[in-house]
């Protein structure tokens, strides 16, 4: 990591690194029971890891994010990271004082291991043979990348939305490996509602005859469905407050007879379309499949006789935000798994932001988020 400036809004370039390991015959074994290698994991930082190897931070992405939390890649790359309002000098995630760490989740498409990876015994991608993978086994692959990293401890773990499930996931299974963690926008367990959302965009993707069953990477690739189901989700991401304010009934209509033709279209009809064609540049289908699936399956307390039991092993300090508006993982969710820590007696804490965003605040409301974060992370 090379910083070109010193003051709070300066530029940071981020170099994209890779850990393989699990190599044959020393493979993975994910938490279905199968075993699965060799493992690549994409992985940046920024700031610097001090002498005694205790100031990292580990930051979490959520289903569509990758490893470029901040940052640019390159003097010549405009790319900034989906979480650049919160990493940077002065910022919540100072990284002139915390060395932060993230990478790109198992089953992803941003240079980790997922189904458009070689699988080496075909020397084609893996598609759907690609084993089902879990928000668990994802935080396992990082426990692995740190342990090449020469990181045994964490000050804090972070994320919002699929990054909070594996902020949750690693609280319980790593207690010991972290004093702080930071918990977004997400619930305990994938609801109902949840799940059907999920479901509704896979089904999209399955339903393009571009598919083809996951086997389509030296064809056209299932642009339709992936477009589809990113507009689905878009959707959850929002509230009726957020569209109302960002589009009402606005209209592209250059005449007004326009108006009454079947392709004319509303604001947000236009925003629904730019969301699914711009992920369909960046983003493989089946690893959406692959990840909606590991969200469908989370539930922090597999494993465990309860909630409670599963946080019975909690060491770290913690904070659970939620998000008024939002309407994918209500807030009621949010303080299910402050109760739940409480009765486990651990020192936790709740902070709701008041936002019109919906889900997607955890994005957008950097003003909001970074004094709550910071406060926690420095007192």
């Amino acid at each position: 990591m090379t910083s070109l400036a010193s003051a709070r809004g300066e530029v940071l370039l981020s170099e994209k690194k890779f850990y393989t390991f699990a190599h044959p015959p020393d493979l993975f074994t994910l938490e279905s029971g199968v075993r699965f290698g060799p493992i690549t994991v994409a992985y940046e930082t920024w700031g610097e890891l001090n002498r005694e190897k205790d100031n990292a931070i580990l930051v979490l992405h959520a289903l569509t994010g990758d490893s470029h939390a901040t940052g640019k890649y390159h003097p010549d790359d405009r790319k900034e990271g989906w979480w650049a309002g919160a990493i940077g000098p002065g910022l919540a995630l100072d990284t002139d004082k915390y060395f932060i760490i993230c990478s790109n989740v198992l089953g992803g498409c941003q240079g980790t291991t997922g189904p458009s990876s070689i699988n080496p015994a075909t020397g084609k991608p893996y598609g759907m043979s690609f084993p089902v993978i879990t928000i668990r086994d994802m935080v396992r692959v990082q426990r692995e990348l740190l342990r090449h990293l020469g990181i045994e401890h964490l000050r804090m773990v972070i994320g919002g939305s699929m990054g909070g499930m594996q902020a949750l996931e690693w609280i319980v299974n790593f207690p010991d490996m972290m004093d702080k963690a930071v918990v977004i926008a997400v619930s305990a367990r994938m609801s109902a509602q949840g799940i059907a959302y999920n479901l509704v965009g896979r089904r999209a993707i399955m339903n393009d005859p571009n598919w083809n069953n996951g086997d389509y990477y030296d064809k056209e690739p299932p642009r339709n469905g992936l477009a589809l189901a990113r507009m689905i989700g878009m959707i959850t991401y929002q509230c009726a407050e957020s569209m109302e304010m960002k589009f009402g009934r606005e209209i592209n209509c250059e005449k007004e007879e326009d108006l009454f033709r079947m392709d004319s279209r509303f604001e947000v009809e236009n925003y629904l379309y730019y969301q699914g064609d711009a992920l369909v540049r960046r983003f493989d289908a089946n690893s959406y499949l692959y990840l909606c699936k590991a969200m469908d399956l989370y539930d922090v307390a597999r494993g465990y006789e309860s909630l409670v039991d599963a946080f019975s092993r909690v060491q770290a300090e913690t904070l659970v935000i939620g998000i008024s508006s939002d309407i994918l993982f209500p807030t009621y969710q949010q303080k299910e798994i402050v109760q739940a820590l409480r009765a486990a007696g651990k020192k936790v804490y709740y902070e709701e932001i008041k936002s019109p965003y919906g889900h997607d605040a955890f994005l957008i409301e950097y003003d909001k988020l970074n004094p709550i974060i910071k406060r926690f992370l420095e007192k």
